[in-house]
């Protein structure tokens, strides 16, 4: 049992649980993330079409929730994250649709944008894992959360999958009016290393517990690729799993954001995937250029 669960019974009536440190009411009001106290979900289902490891042979079960404390101008999945779509769900409904899942014969529990629901996901992962579950719990998430928030879902969380989106300030400002990003997901990315390791796989090929960082690879070099690889290899280390993603392309407010209104070539492509070997990373994914929305899921109104 998470030692800080205490913490989580404190209602959300002046929230600071990520960097906006909006300070609402989220029972009266809604902050930057335009949420308010219950769960938001648009979706959940068996997904297949995640890293190997994650993925697996029966799939990752993966609940979508609505709306987000980054406002990405490029984000593909910016119907439940922008416009919100989806509905609201009590805790105790979260705890039966992770159980469920389970049910179904999935991996793991695979929680896509959960920043802005920390606590009350936190509340309903004790309950779910009181109540039998068992699987993996993934905490899939842009990285820009609060070191003091991640350290209430220690014991809670097994596998964290974030994004490193920028290593420079100022395209974290210009796309996802972030200026302070760079530093934040450093901060938390640490934390998450520092609680559950490097990647660990089983027999299956699924991966257990541990650290898989995302970088989606973006037009011009957008995200500064040099940077964040030059962290990850210095501070996490080589052995840290990476997964180079190609599959950007323009949605949402991209094709009004100079520069962002095209694919990623494959010559950028393998300006970062030769970055990565130079640093000698040794456990990865490199996935092959073929972007589409095909690959976005259907969400729900």
């Amino acid at each position: 049992m998470n030692d800080n669960l205490e913490k989580l019974r404190t209602p959300l009536y002046n929230c600071r649980i990520c960097p906006r440190n909006c300070g609402v009411d989220r029972g009266v009001e809604k902050g930057y993330c335009r949420s308010g106290l219950k769960l938001k979900i648009n979706s959940w289902f068996r997904h297949t079409g995640e890293e190997p490891v994650i993925s697996g042979s029966r799939g990752s079960g993966t609940i979508f929730f609505s709306n987000c404390n980054l406002h990405c101008c490029f984000c593909q999945n910016y119907r439940i994250s922008q416009l919100g779509w989806g509905r609201e769900y009590a805790v105790s409904e979260l705890v039966d649709i992770m159980l469920a899942l389970q049910a179904e014969g999935v991996h793991n529990i695979n929680l896509v944008t959960p920043t802005h629901f920390s606590l009350q996901i936190a509340e309903a992962l004790s309950q779910a894992k009181s109540s039998g579950l068992q699987i993996p719990v993934i905490w899939n998430s842009n990285a820009y959360e609060k070191v003091e928030t991640l350290r209430l879902l220690k014991g809670l969380v097994d596998i964290y999958l974030p994004d490193f989106k920028y290593g420079d300030a100022s395209q974290g400002l210009t796309l996802s009016n972030a200026l302070d990003y760079p530093d934040i997901a450093r901060k938390a990315i640490r934390e998450m290393h520092d609680q559950v390791g490097f990647l660990k796989i089983i027999d299956e090929d699924t991966a257990v517990q541990g650290l898989l960082i995302r970088l989606l690879l973006l037009p011009d070099n957008r995200n500064s690729i040099e940077h964040i690889l030059e962290w990850i290899a210095l501070e996490l280390g080589t052995s840290t799993c990476i997964s180079l993603m190609s599959q950007y392309y323009p949605a949402y407010k991209a094709a009004e954001t100079k520069g962002m209104n095209r694919s990623i070539t494959s010559e950028e492509f393998e300006y970062a995937r030769n970055l990565a070997e130079k640093w000698g990373f040794r456990n990865g994914f490199f996935q092959e250029i073929y972007p589409t929305p095909e690959w976005t899921p259907d969400f729900r109104e």
